[in-house]
């Protein structure tokens, strides 16, 4: 049986300009102030998360949704910024169907997903209403783990990534690769992105 052909995408500042789970956290705060309670707490959780102590304050930094309605928000969210998404996303740009591969939340990402007619979205699986991640954060080595078990007779043509170092696993899968950067793209062999990646 001859496999399916997709292309994969990461999402955070491939297809959109930032880290997009970090700023939901700020749009969830402005949107309902009474969360400022809390700040103190997600901030520094946010901090050694991004420091890298481990996954588990990525949940603790989601621990918000505790307070909202986190479904609601995110299709808010979206609705505001769809507008920064990059035209390389855009379904009439594709040859092919899409997956997208993040490591921000499954549900905060399924709207946009939706809107922009992906056909498989595989990311952090997170509790809505707790923030507790079930299972590992889809970075790095995950991906390609997580792409196995969701698509195991996938076969992935163009690979788009803002990031060499930490999404070569899955430029691995690729025939193609291709480095994002602002929305502008530039095509990379494996052996480039190996070169840059072990400098």
């Amino acid at each position: 049986m001859s496999k399916k052909k997709f292309d994969l995408y990461d999402f955070d500042k491939t297809v959109y300009p930032q880290d997009s789970e970090t700023v939901f956290l700020f749009y969830c705060i402005l949107h309902r102030p009474y969360l400022i309670l809390i700040t103190p707490w997600l901030a520094l959780n946010l901090l050694l998360f991004f420091l890298g102590f481990g996954d588990k304050f990525k949940g603790r930094c989601f621990s918000f949704l505790r307070f909202v309605d986190g479904e609601k928000m995110a299709k808010k969210f979206w609705d505001n910024q769809q507008k920064n998404i990059y035209p390389i996303f855009e379904p009439q740009n594709r040859e092919r169907p899409v997956v997208v591969c993040s490591a921000s939340p499954e549900f905060f990402l399924k709207p946009i997903c939706e809107k922009y007619k992906v056909h498989t979205l595989i990311a952090t699986r997170m509790n809505p209403k707790t923030g507790r991640i079930d299972g590992f954060n889809c970075k790095d080595k995950q991906k390609p783990v997580r792409l196995a078990e969701t698509l195991p007779d996938a076969e992935f043509i163009n690979v788009y990534s803002d990031s060499l170092k930490n999404d070569i696993h899955i430029f691995e899968l690729g025939q193609k690769c291709f480095h994002a950067k602002k929305g502008t793209l530039t095509e990379m062999s494996i052996e480039e992105i190996r070169s840059k990646v072990n400098k």
